[in-house]
């Protein structure tokens, strides 16, 4: 028997920092992966390149995750998909402390980091739901925020508190086993947050899935439509050597301690200024510009970075505006989409654009560890600087293009 899907009107709303609590495993999985486990195979001899592809792995689930996501709808409940993706991303990284830091490592390791990664990702889908069913309107904008801060939060703790504490005790295992753990001990908010029934049952499915391609095509079959889907794949503002911060650190004589705070904690409240910051801007001016300036800003950055000294303090300013700006960057593609898509099934077809955005993250993070594998730290960053510029000027030539076709397009 199914029941109705709204929440009973005297059930008190959750508070919004509980959903930063739900969100937080979210980025633990991201942080622990590319700055702790990055680290540690680095010091361990591994090369940039071997590391790249394991936190690229990590990605891919999160480029095609809305393949899945009317699963969590035609089965279980949100608060049980939390559950049991809490208990498999748990399970994961403590895994990964029972393998020794070495290279025969890294094909099991990548294995755990990819279903790592699809269990988090169940994890997302079911506190956003939670988050959509248990918000009043005047609260959705702080709910916003707050699973933002959870998401980098949490990439803070996995990677700042996971690499600290794994360079000052002595056994592998303690810093995967108190991050694993902090992942489950989440599940104790979801006692604050009350569980919508839903109607949806698995037959519907293929439905489901139906009707998101077709909300796709609708959305394609605009001017705006199309250069968003266009810009999810460009090379623009990617941020995807953050990715590999903690790997090449050594090339700039960080100290452990340094990067645990510098890529951690501190990197996750700086790249949340930048989102901030660009939002504001975004509804100031033209939103395609703008992302097109971040994505430029990005790449000077980089550049600058590359011909500064190599030394730790320059470590530390470099990727600071590195966040700060991929931060600008984030904002002005969520604004261009938001712009893009309209208001018709607007989650379901920003789940998608979100999804999709990941894949140039994924293709440059594998182009970053290529690069310092053939061309060093410098070329890695000059490479990645001139893919962004390259991202630029095709986005800039379709904007021309699609401007120059507007009266032929249903601009609807």
């Amino acid at each position: 028997m199914n029941r109705p899907l709204e929440i009973p009107l005297d059930a008190k709303p959750a508070h919004p920092f509980v959903f930063l609590v739900l969100m937080l495993p979210f980025g633990v999985v991201s942080g622990y992966v590319s700055v702790a486990l990055g680290y540690q195979y680095s010091r361990a001899g591994i090369s940039v390149e071997a590391i790249a592809a394991l936190v690229a792995a990590g990605l891919l689930p999160q480029v095609i995750k809305f393949l899945w996501a009317p699963v969590v709808d035609a089965a279980l409940s949100l608060k049980k998909w939390y559950i049991l993706s809490a208990i498999i991303t748990t399970a994961c990284i403590i895994a990964t402390g029972i393998l020794p830091v070495k290279a025969s490592s890294l094909p099991l390791c990548t294995i755990i980091v990819v279903v790592a990664n699809v269990a988090v990702s169940f994890l997302g889908m079911a506190t956003y739901g939670l988050g959509a069913h248990d918000t009043p309107h005047h609260l959705k904008g702080h709910v916003g925020g707050f699973l933002q801060a959870g998401n980098l939060g949490g990439s803070g703790i996995g990677g700042g508190v996971g690499l600290w504490l794994a360079q000052h005790f002595a056994n592998p295992w303690l810093s995967p086993l108190v991050i694993g753990l902090s992942c489950s001990l989440c599940c104790i908010a979801l006692i604050f947050v009350n569980e919508p029934a839903s109607t949806v049952q698995a037959e519907k499915v293929i439905k489901t899935l139906e009707n998101l391609f077709r909300d796709i095509w609708e959305t394609l079959k605009t001017r705006m439509g199309i250069l968003a889907m266009i810009l999810c794949f460009l090379p623009l503002g990617t941020g995807a050597a953050s990715n590999l911060w903690s790997a090449v650190a050594g090339d700039w004589h960080a100290s452990a301690d340094t990067v645990a705070i510098v890529t951690g904690v501190f990197s996750g409240l700086v790249t949340a200024a930048g989102c901030l910051f660009g939002g504001w801007l975004c509804d100031r001016m033209d939103r395609q510009i703008a992302y097109t300036i971040f994505g430029l800003l990005l790449a000077v950055c980089t550049v600058l970075m590359a011909f500064a000294p190599h030394t730790e303090l320059m470590y530390i300013i470099w990727t600071s505006l590195y966040a700060f700006i991929t931060g600008l960057s984030y904002a002005g593609f969520t604004a261009f989409v938001f712009e893009a898509i309209g208001k018709g099934a607007a989650a379901t077809k920003f789940t998608v654009y979100a999804s999709l955005s990941n894949a140039p993250i994924y293709y440059m993070t594998i182009v970053d560890g290529w690069a310092h594998t053939h061309y060093g730290p410098s070329g890695m960053l000059n490479i990645e600087a001139a893919f962004g510029v390259l991202g630029v000027v095709i986005f800039l030539a379709l904007l021309w293009f699609a401007n120059r076709k507007q009266p032929k397009l249903n601009l609807s």
